[in-house]
């Protein structure tokens, strides 16, 4: 590995900016990782952008040896996560997404996320919890309970496009990814999800604002197309995500003992 690859430089930047404490990154740090994630391009991680419309454009995949199957068949193929690097304090990894694959709509409870679109086109839909928070029941035998949350984003994006940013209670926490293309996603947690944190992954069903009886007026100017009511659910019984061979520039760590330091 060359000591310079855009994705060393990118740990290295992550190491500074996120520590296992609280304390939220400054903004400008979050400009800093932003504009170097910019320019990161899918052959800076071992990905072929050109090759988009075949098996290939899942470049971490092993060769296919089925080559009889349909362009819908390859499609088919599960969401893979490409593991880059993870500690207590963040997380670097790839999602790559065939076609018409659905990352459903979840959470990222006290986290900061760092999404860049590495090639391909998806639509992103995004909110972010009202507060104070508005809990409401449907009433219906069943007793569905649901939580009021506002649109931040409902739009398509495709690469190149500048790197998004999520927050703990802004920017769009809870979101789903929909491919319109192939496509892959260069993420950074911090922190990463943990079950002993108490940092796990929930998943939601949102529902018009109109579905239930209403606990909050709206303002003058808020439209109910700005809210939905969002349930939390199990994970989608056809969500199946597959660990993927990351092929790009590898990480090293600088461990450091007392009286001397060495790389990884």
């Amino acid at each position: 590995m060359a000591k310079g690859s855009t994705m060393q430089t990118l740990y290295e930047l992550c190491k500074k900016t996120f520590t296992p404490s609280s304390v939220s990154p400054t903004s400008q740090s979050i400009w800093k990782l932003c504009s170097l994630m910019d320019s990161i391009s899918p052959a800076d991680v071992g990905l072929k952008e050109d090759a988009l419309d075949d098996d290939r454009g899942h470049g971490f995949f092993e060769s296919n040896p089925f080559k009889s199957l349909t362009r819908a068949a390859q499609w088919a193929q599960p969401i893979t996560y490409l593991h880059i690097y993870e500690c207590d304090s963040f997380t670097i990894g790839i999602f790559c997404l065939p076609t018409a694959s659905v990352i459903p709509l979840h959470d990222h409870p006290g986290m900061t996320v760092l999404s860049k679109i590495l090639y391909g086109s998806m639509h992103v839909k995004a909110y972010d919890w009202v507060e104070p928070s508005c809990i409401t029941n449907s009433g219906r035998p069943s007793k569905i309970s649901v939580k009021l949350a506002k649109y931040q984003a409902d739009t398509v994006l495709t690469a190149p496009c500048p790197t998004r940013v999520l927050y703990p209670k802004t920017g769009g926490n809870l979101h789903c990814f929909t491919a319109i293309t192939s496509v892959a996603v260069l993420d950074v947690l911090a922190p990463p999800y943990s079950e002993v944190a108490g940092r796990h992954c929930t998943y939601y069903h949102d529902y018009p604002y109109s579905t239930f009886s209403t606990v909050k007026e709206l303002e003058m100017d808020e439209r109910e197309e700005d809210y939905s009511w969002l349930e939390a659910i199990d994970a989608p019984d056809d969500f199946y995500m597959r660990s993927g061979k990351y092929s790009g520039p590898p990480v090293k760590q600088e461990l450091c003992f007392p009286g001397f330091c060495t790389i990884a």
